[in-house]
């Protein structure tokens, strides 16, 4: 009896150690980067950015991650940076609009603001994706 035990109570424990099914699940909620879109931007003025570079970096794992790496400049050092990713449409295009909010009250010193920033894009199911940043074409991946 005792051998039958053992072998019951080592499948339960190796049965513990097996990875759920990892499930892709497009785009990622905006609370986890910090340039989403917030509440209160609606009261404050939209703005430019200017992109210098736009990479997308592919992770290594399962699923397969993506990650916008952002570089460029704001137009001042009042502004905010914000991004926002949208979900892929049927043709599997993200669109992902980069711009910039300001305080219209707000007095500011006319000086270009460098920005560096890693917007994470989630997982996405298996597929050919096309990523438009401000409606120009970034890049392509396959998930």
């Amino acid at each position: 009896m005792k051998p039958a035990l053992s072998i019951l109570v080592a499948a339960v424990f190796l049965a513990a150690c097996v990875p759920a099914a990892a499930t892709p699940t497009p785009g990622i909620p905006p609370a986890l980067h910090p340039f989403a879109p917030q509440p209160g931007d609606s009261s404050l003025e939209r703005g430019p950015v200017y992109l210098d570079s736009a990479e997308m970096l592919i992770m290594e794992s399962f699923p397969v991650q993506i990650r916008l790496a952002l570089t460029g400049s704001l137009p001042t050092p009042c502004h905010s940076l914000r991004v926002s990713v949208a979900d892929p449409d049927p043709e599997n295009r993200i669109a992902i609009e980069v711009y910039s909010l300001v305080d219209p009250n707000m007095v500011c010193v006319q000086v270009l603001a460098p920005f560096e920033a890693g917007i994470p894009l989630g997982s996405y199911p298996v597929g050919h994706y096309t990523v438009l940043i401000n409606g120009q074409p970034a890049g392509e991946f396959d998930a």
